[in-house]
């Protein structure tokens, strides 16, 4: 027979959450996976109340609870915890985007003599890491502003052409970087200088989703009306929307 007692439990709310996965790493019992690009509690049992991921969630979308559940069985968390250290398609940050992936290269059409044309590159300015990149920067004033996930200029082959010419540049990655940070630096970028668009440019996998949420936020915060446009990436090179 189940037994179920009323205790602390952790809660997650699906339409704050992006899918992020930063909450993985936080929970030492594993209780947690992305699945179908949301954060799941697999199990009850795996979870100890203490909310140890309250705190790595950018999104807020984490909180405990108390309600009548599974009792925490240390037993079970230490089998599933030893079950994890065998390799798995996904490493243990349980993000999909970390799946290691191999696929065929298309075909490259050579010069005669035998090397890759050259195109020249449309950046018109530096730095480009919102880390590095001051709020005033001259190069943001008046600007269309594209706002890109580091991974994307390796995966689309017409980066340059398609999204830097003509525009100014920022990167950053929502997964790795300081989220809360990045949220701030950008919508004091927007407030302080006149920005007619912001252009989004980010991969498909789930994680990385999480730069429209902060230029949605960073866009409210700036207290200006400024146009927004998403761009996905395929993990292949492909515009997906």
């Amino acid at each position: 027979m189940t037994i179920r007692t009323t205790r602390k439990i952790v809660h997650i709310d699906e339409e704050k959450c992006t899918g992020c996965g930063v909450c993985i790493p936080s929970c030492a019992e594993g209780a947690l996976q992305i699945i179908d690009g949301k954060a799941k509690l697999i199990s009850e049992k795996f979870c100890d109340g203490l909310g140890a991921c309250l705190g790595e969630c950018p999104e807020g979308a984490i909180t405990i609870e108390e309600r009548a559940v599974d009792d925490f069985n240390e037993e079970l968390v230490r089998e599933h915890l030893a079950g994890h250290q065998k390799v798995e398609e996904t490493l243990a940050c349980g993000c999909p985007g970390s799946t290691v992936t191999q696929f065929e290269k298309p075909a490259i059409t050579e010069t005669a003599t035998g090397t890759m044309p050259s195109q020249p590159s449309m950046l018109g300015h530096w730095p480009v890491q919102m880390t590095l990149v001051p709020p005033g920067a001259p190069f943001l004033q008046g600007t269309d502003l594209v706002l890109a996930a580091q991974c994307v200029p390796f995966a689309y082959a017409g980066f340059h052409q398609d999204f830097i010419k003509d525009h100014s540049l920022l990167i950053a990655c929502p997964k790795l970087d300081d989220f809360q940070a990045h949220q701030k630096k950008l919508a004091d970028i927007l407030s302080q200088s006149d920005v007619k668009s912001l252009t989004v440019v980010h991969m498909e996998v789930p994680c990385c989703s999480g730069l429209v949420h902060m230029a949605r936020q960073a866009i409210q915060a700036s207290g200006k009306d400024i146009p927004l446009k998403e761009v996905t990436i395929g993990v292949r090179g492909e515009v997906v929307t």
